[in-house]
């Protein structure tokens, strides 16, 4: 079928490429081209900029039809499970006032791998994550991300490298976690399938000691949970963020430097609402913050990371 001077697309034309031109993409949709731009622009439909031309996926542009569908039902509000983070709580805290009624931000710490259950069962948008040291993350949360079918659908966004370690309560003066797992303290420990909880197995593995050697006293859920109960001196150390530790005055023995991720169906990082977020955490109120607390390094906000 021959192209019509209407502009129309042919399905042969279409076909020839995954990417689409701002005409073919205009016509696919039944768009205007202006209309299409100003959408481009607003980042409120997948698009590319190369070369000076705008290129639009094809099969994102499927996912994002899909979801208009929905008659925006879904692209009014994300739900975000995962890692417990500071910085994360802070920024929804300031964005859901600017929203107002005309969207929902809400943020429920549950641990890594929780998280992960619960966007596969669709329960939640988005999964904050974090497994392991930074340099193993890529491959690391990957292999986390393909225990689930729906994992092709997924993709990885990157807000910041964390320095995770051990929080101490106010005035214990400890400066190894062989210490703490050698004698008798106090530990609040977090729960199976938390990245915090993972990153300190490892580190205790590698100094010849286990978890089972740590005199655990109770079980925190959240971050904030573990260092509430340093802060009330109902523990001694707990796994977490120094970031974390900062933000209740307490102690804090470094262990290393983490990735932390978002983990979220390919459609919503167009969502307008999601890009907001993005934004939150990296304006200058929350960089502020996080120069503050500490253990923080914002450099890889927003990188958007293959899942192979």
């Amino acid at each position: 079928m021959a192209e019509q001077d209407t502009g129309a697309i042919t399905l042969p034309e279409a076909a020839e490429s995954p990417n689409l031109t701002a005409r073919q993409a205009a016509a696919y949709l039944h768009l205007n081209e202006k209309k299409l731009y100003e959408l481009a622009r607003a980042h409120e439909i997948p698009a590319a900029r190369v070369g000076g031309k705008w290129l639009f996926p094809r099969a994102l542009l499927d996912e994002w039809l899909h979801e208009q569908a929905h008659g925006g039902v879904l692209t009014d509000r994300l739900l975000i499970s995962g890692s417990d983070d500071p910085l994360l709580a802070a920024t929804v805290s300031a964005l859901v006032p600017l929203l107002g009624s005309d969207a929902w931000v809400a943020y429920s710490p549950t641990g890594s791998l929780p998280g992960l259950e619960l966007l596969a069962r669709r329960r939640a948008n988005i999964c904050a994550l974090h497994w392991g040291g930074v340099d193993t993350s890529a491959a690391q949360h990957g292999m986390l991300l393909r225990r689930f079918s729906q994992h092709s659908h997924w993709t990885l966004v990157r807000l910041a490298h964390r320095e995770q370690g051990v929080m101490l309560r106010r005035g214990l003066e400890i400066d190894a976690i062989e210490t703490l797992a050698a004698f008798d303290y106090r530990w609040a420990m977090r729960q199976h399938g938390a990245g915090s909880r993972h990153f300190l197995e490892s580190a205790l593995a590698s100094r010849g000691f286990h978890p089972e050697d740590c005199s655990v006293v109770a079980e925190a859920h959240t971050e904030r949970e573990a260092a509430g109960l340093l802060a009330r001196e109902e523990a001694d150390c707990a796994p977490g963020t120094r970031a974390a530790a900062a933000e209740f005055g307490l102690g804090f023995i470094p262990l290393g430097w983490e990735a932390f991720d978002l983990a979220l169906p390919r459609e919503i990082v167009f969502r307008k609402l999601f890009q907001q977020l993005l934004q939150g955490y990296g304006n200058h109120t929350m960089r502020q913050l996080a120069n503050r607390l500490g253990g923080y390094d914002l450099s890889p906000l927003g990188r958007v990371l293959a899942n192979d």
